[in-house]
């Protein structure tokens, strides 16, 4: 920085400077602050690691939060075939329970073999190939934008239950709930995890406070409790199923009630964010969110038979018989007033942390998605933008992608959960199968090298539990295909489709472009001559200095272009450059039809056409703007002809810059953090004001 006198001499104090520069903020630049906060150096990465107690929330909230929807889902379908099959919800439930406790143990395991973060993705890729983890990698991606507008559509209906205003806004609810976790996780992740623990206790203190009430008045005090559906008379939607076709209907079931395991994978994609000791520390939030969502889950399956609570797919047909303009309430809530009365503060409290949690499940996909999109960049099969960290150091570029394709498929689905869930989980059991499959090959691979017999007992117990989990996952995966394929589920396999195929397609362009960069053995060819070319517009300062510059840089020759769209102008340009005897010849190109750009490219193409091993440089006059509305009123044609220009071998392009006394007024040391971003060193001295221009200086070229 220049001492305060060198800045008073240039006609200003250093103090009023640095004042009238911090005043003139970016519009964009302060919108950005206030809502991401000042940007995280590189090496504060270390303090956005999280610990076990906000890793719990941040990565298990859709796992968790599926107990507010995975036992509607077992009992509305199971009501197909009338009231007397939810006996069979809680043996549904035990079924997905064991599924779940399979998972949790066999991703234990995952996350000690590949604590990089790579989860699925890396153990398929390294064990089963490249193709099994790009079909990985592309399950996940379909799965995580599914989560995130599966969830927020369910938290909206939710709400819209208790406030009718939310359900007729519903797809507007659900993007501004979009929209605020996607504000949130751009903050950073350890701000997003400490905005989300609370509602996620809060959650589950009072899912299984009403668990553990309702089991104790029921088989304790032996309370007779009745939920609100319990009188109903409903009719089966199928009168007369066959016995193949009741058990398509359990498998349907039981296929909707393994949403509750969406999310699980979550973890182990999430390793590199935990703190230290990461590998153990993941393997208890998993065990941790194994076992929450297992007893809750189980719980409030068995409190609705105990309450005897019914729960229909479509009210308007199935109930036959009831309270006049009856309103099927969700589970949960039928529950909560079952237990707590109609109209307690308990009964709300439920109904808000429930819906709470719902849009705070699509968190899990925030914190999933921007990683497993940095590592598939990494390894070439995204856009290398999603590789980078932002302002925060977060994934900045992947959680922006993931809030825009969440929030075209609640446009639309219109919101719909019952729609959404069709296409759910199909992406989350090709990852667990594809996985269990690649950690056979790795304990295989292992056993292969080692001799130490403890050791070896150890790879053979955890080879037989992912073995069992890849056995159970694929059959469960078979199930969801099966039942789901016709209602919704092929449309989330097209999408997988998709987008491995663009996958692969990214990967060979990046792979092409590669190979074509790739330095050769042979020493470059220095060209012949340097023919230099100055646009010409009007003879005013821009083009003057344009002019000095290319006599500066000592081409081989120089030569100055302009074009005739209009004789009167044209002479007026002659007519100067002759006056003021500027040293440099100037050639005019006739255009008939008043087009500048082609005149210019075929002069340029005839330069390089007489000396093929010559170059070619092209210096084009430059306004420097100030306002973002001035570059719409200059630099239109030099941008054409640039751009045109870029195109032409052995042609390059110079722009020489003329500030305008507007960009004088912009704060650079701010224009500079968002270019960097990194904090300016401080403030900058602004030049002397240049000679004004001549007026009407628009750049015709």
């Amino acid at each position: 920085m220049p001492p305060p006198e060198a800045v008073a001499g240039a006609g200003y104090r250093a103090g009023t400077a640095a004042v009238r520069f911090a005043l003139v903020a970016s519009t964009t630049s302060l919108a950005k602050r206030l809502l991401l906060g000042r940007p995280f150096r590189s090496d504060k990465l270390q303090h956005t690691l999280l610990p076990k107690r906000i890793a719990l929330p941040v990565f298990a909230s859709d796992a968790l939060s599926s107990v507010a929807y995975a036992p509607d889902e077992i009992l509305l379908t199971l009501s197909i075939a009338g009231a007397g099959a939810f006996w069979i919800s809680p043996w549904i439930t035990l079924a997905v329970a064991v599924v779940m406790v399979t998972v949790v143990a066999s991703y234990r395991q995952n996350v000690h073999a590949y604590p990089s973060g790579g989860g699925d993705y890396e153990v398929a890729t390294v064990n089963l190939g490249p193709r099994a983890g790009l079909g990985v990698g592309s399950a996940l991606l379909v799965d995580y934008i599914l989560t995130v507008a599966v969830s927020t559509s369910a938290g909206v209906n939710n709400l819209g239950s208790v406030v009718p205003f939310v359900a007729e806004h519903k797809v507007a609810f659900a993007i501004g709930a979009i929209a605020l976790l996607t504000a949130l996780n751009l903050r950073g992740l350890r701000e997003s995890g400490t905005a989300f623990a609370v509602p996620t206790y809060a959650f589950i203190i009072v899912i299984v406070g009403m668990i553990l009430t309702g089991l104790f008045r029921v088989f304790v005090l032996g309370d007779d409790l009745l939920a609100p559906s319990a009188g109903l008379v409903i009719t089966a939607e199928e009168d007369h199923l066959t016995s193949f076709g009741f058990a398509y209907l359990l498998l349907r079931t039981f296929s909707s009630g393994c949403a509750a395991l969406t999310g699980v994978e979550a973890i182990s994609n999430g390793v590199p964010a935990f703190k230290p000791p990461k590998s153990r520390n993941a393997a208890t939030t998993l065990m941790l969110l194994g076992g929450l969502s297992i007893i809750m889950l189980v719980g409030i399956v068995l409190l609705a038979r105990a309450t005897k609570l019914q729960y229909v797919e479509d009210p308007t047909l199935q109930i036959v018989s009831g309270p006049a303009n009856y309103v099927q309430k969700t589970v949960t809530a039928q529950l909560a007033e079952t237990i707590f009365g109609p109209g307690s503060v308990l009964l709300y409290l439920v109904g808000a942390v429930t819906a709470l949690i719902l849009f705070l499940a699509a968190n899990t996909a925030f914190n999933g998605f921007p990683v497993l999109g940095s590592i598939l960049a990494q390894d070439r099969y995204l856009p290398r933008q999603l590789h980078t960290r932002g302002d925060r150091l977060a994934f900045s570029n992947g959680i922006i992608f993931l809030a825009i394709a969440a929030m075209v498929l609640v446009v639309a689905f219109q919101a719909e959960t019952t729609r959404l869930i069709q296409l759910y989980i199909v992406g989350v059991f090709v990852s667990f199968t594809l996985s269990q499959g690649g950690m056979i090959r790795h304990w295989n691979r292992l056993l292969r090298t080692q001799r130490d017999p403890e050791r070896r007992r150890r790879m053979i117990r955890s080879r037989a539990i992912n073995a069992f989990g890849m056995g159970l996952t694929g059959a469960v995966l078979i199930i969801v295909l099966i039942t789901k394929f016709l209602l919704g589920a092929w449309i989330a396999i097209a999408a997988m489709v998709v987008i491995y195929g663009l996958m692969l397609a990214i990967r060979k362009h990046y792979t092409r472009v590669s190979q074509e960069l790739q330095p050769t053995d042979e020493r470059p060819v220095l060209p012949s001559r340097n023919h230099a070319i100055v646009l010409v517009s009007k003879v005013h300062m821009p083009t003057l200095r344009a002019v000095a510059y290319a006599q500066a840089t000592r081409p081989d020759t120089l030569t100055a272009v302009t074009v005739n769209v209009d004789d009167k102008d044209t002479r007026a340009i002659q007519e100067e450059w002759e006056r003021r005897q500027i040293p440099v010849p100037l050639t005019v190109v006739d255009s008939p039809y008043r087009e500048i750009t082609g005149p210019i490219i075929d002069f340029v193409k005839g330069v390089r056409r007489g000396s093929p091993r010559d170059v070619v440089t092209v210096f084009v006059p430059e306004y420097v703007v100030g306002r973002w509305w001035e570059n719409l009123l200059h630099n239109q044609s030099a941008l054409r002809i640039k751009g045109r220009l870029l195109f032409e071998p052995g042609v390059m392009v110079t722009s020489v810059p003329w500030q305008l006394r507007s960009s004088q007024d912009r704060n650079l040391d701010r224009f500079d953090q968002s270019l960097t971003r990194v904090p300016a060193r401080g403030p900058r001295v602004r030049p002397p004001a240049e000679p004004p221009a001549s007026e009407n200086t628009e750049t015709r070229t």
